[in-house]
């Protein structure tokens, strides 16, 4: 057995990012539509089991049939760091590219994206090429919209959610009890029973300004991250204006969507799928492997397929890069 240096074709995945509310998931599943991709979610707070409401996780409806990973899962009371996040996404992500689909990550919480694509070392970027889009929205508009999504949220059963899993002792700094929504309500509901009418009214309006004011500030929190990574190495990241499709309603809203989000996002991933990595000399750039047999059957493990056009002279043996499968 002789060994050479070949070079492996990376990856690719699209990561769609933004503050709360701005319509990440939305973006994810039309372009997951579009090129027969996959959903690996990166909010943390939907990673958890349970709280669909107040994490406002897709419907079933709204998936479109796409496949979503990660998407609950773990226990409520779990302590699910980004560490973590980075290792189940990694091999989520892997499955999904093995199966010759578009993995298409999308979320919130910047902190995790980050620890998957930069964190041990950075070993992520070894096997994948990564597009970055960034949906956003003007503050005025957003902070509006997320206003009226905690009413709607309301009318589909918040505070039953949340009466669901309240308990005298629990720990706010833990698990999915960390999510907006949750710590809010805590007045409200120690004094459910036993207090007045109108004195559970006036808490309970308080806790509900309460989340929403929250849900505001997270925005901001957000966006002062997705800033921070965009003047990293490597963070090449595609800013895409929704600010419109939120001044408008029904129909209107809709075209507007596929006018200024949905159409340009897909132009931007076609031409990022359709482009070779190139290096300063202008070649392509793949992984390094190595080791092969005689003949030059291909030994590489993951899938990945390596045609070899021995020469009489071993060492000078050529090699065509296939797909990975």
């Amino acid at each position: 057995m002789g060994s050479f240096q070949t070079r492996v074709r990376k990856g690719k995945v699209v990561v769609v990012m933004g503050a709360t509310g701005t319509g990440k998931s939305r973006l994810a599943i039309d372009l997951a539509v579009h090129f027969d991709g996959e959903v690996v979610n990166s909010d943390k707070m939907q990673l958890y089991d349970g709280l669909d409401v107040v994490t406002n996780k897709v419907t079933e409806e709204e998936t479109r049939g796409i496949p979503h990973h990660l998407l609950g899962g773990v226990p409520q009371d779990a302590d699910f760091t980004a560490s973590d996040y980075r290792r189940a996404a990694g091999r989520v992500v892997d499955a999904i590219a093995r199966r010759g689909r578009l993995p298409v990550v999308a979320g919130g919480s910047n902190s995790y994206i980050e620890e998957l694509i930069d964190g041990a070392g950075r070993e992520f970027r070894s096997r994948y090429e990564c597009c970055f889009l960034w949906v956003d929205v003007q503050s005025k508009e957003l902070h509006q919209f997320v206003a009226e999504r905690v009413d709607r949220m309301l009318e589909r059963g918040l505070v039953e959610e949340v009466r669901a899993i309240f308990d005298l002792e629990a720990d706010y700094g833990r698990g999915i009890r960390k999510a907006i929504g949750v710590p809010e309500m805590d007045g409200f509901l120690r004094a459910e029973e036993g207090a007045h009418e109108g004195t559970k009214a006036r808490l309970l309006e308080a806790a509900i300004d309460e989340i929403k004011a929250n849900t505001c500030k997270l925005t901001c929190c957000q966006l002062q991250k997705i800033n921070r990574l965009r003047g990293l190495p490597g963070w090449d990241v595609h800013c895409v204006d929704a600010t419109d499709v939120f001044r408008k309603r029904g129909e209107e809203a809709d075209r507007a969507w596929e006018e200024v989000v949905s159409g340009p996002s897909i132009e931007m991933v076609q031409k990022f799928l359709n482009q070779e990595e190139k290096n300063d000399e202008g070649e392509e750039v793949f992984f390094v492997a190595s080791s092969w047999g005689k003949e030059g059957k291909n030994i590489l493990g993951n899938g990945t397929v390596v045609v070899v056009n021995a020469a009489a002279d071993a060492g000078a043996a050529t090699m065509a890069v296939g797909a990975t499968v």
